[in-house]
């Protein structure tokens, strides 16, 4: 049970690592501009998985010396940790359409600018997102588009390229399902490592109280 709370950081810092450096959102942290709710709520789980293989390797000591008091330790912040990821999942959720309109806003900003200034910092911003995405322009029109940032498109792929605000909601739409789900799974775990701990304080308490 141990193993898999240290499993569970590592599945939420994988999470959070994936949502940092994955070519699609990557672009989201390097513009001036960038939207503070996602980055910031993607560094939140970066650093609650570590906390979680931190809290994880304290257990798995308590368990092997038998110390009532690392495993109490281990409790609590096993229940800190769980009321956290509680917290941030109602935040998450209460927000996602907040999320997803900073981050279309600031693609527009991006994309706006570029068009009248060409610097060359936002050309590579929307290079990044425009392949990242497979799509092309605030509307996925012909006109509307930058071809020399956006992915050639060949026949008639050309008149139904996808618009950018668009698949910004369909990838936060698609990873909101995988990290609910994997949220929900580490909730579990998280549960069953309290009662387990519990047990096992007790059953020390027990056996020394024998000898």
């Amino acid at each position: 049970m141990l193993i898999k709370i240290i499993l569970a950081g590592t599945g939420v810092l994988a999470v959070g690592l994936w949502l940092r450096f994955d070519s699609r959102t990557k672009p989201l942290f390097e513009g001036e501009d960038s939207p503070s709710v996602f980055f910031t709520g993607v560094y939140l789980l970066i650093a609650a998985g570590g906390l979680m293989m931190v809290v994880g390797f304290l257990g798995c000591c308590g368990a092997i010396k038998e110390s009532p008091c690392m495993l109490g330790l281990f409790f609590i912040f096993l229940l800190i940790i769980f009321a956290a990821e509680v917290a941030a999942g109602i935040w998450g959720l209460s927000n996602t359409h907040t999320v997803i309109e900073e981050v279309t806003e600031f693609y527009k900003q991006t994309f706006d600018n570029y068009k009248t200034t060409k610097q060359e910092a936002l050309k590579e911003t929307l290079r990044l997102i425009h392949f990242g995405l497979n799509c092309c322009g605030n509307t996925g029109s012909l006109f509307d588009a930058a071809k020399d940032i956006c992915p050639k498109q060949e026949g008639l792929a050309v008149l139904v390229t996808t618009s950018c605000p668009k698949a910004i909601d369909e990838v936060f739409n698609n990873k909101l399902h995988i990290i609910g789900g994997v949220g929900i799974g580490i909730g579990v775990i998280m549960i069953f490592g309290m009662i387990f701990s519990m047990m096992l304080c007790c059953a020390i308490k027990r056996s020394r109280e024998f000898v």
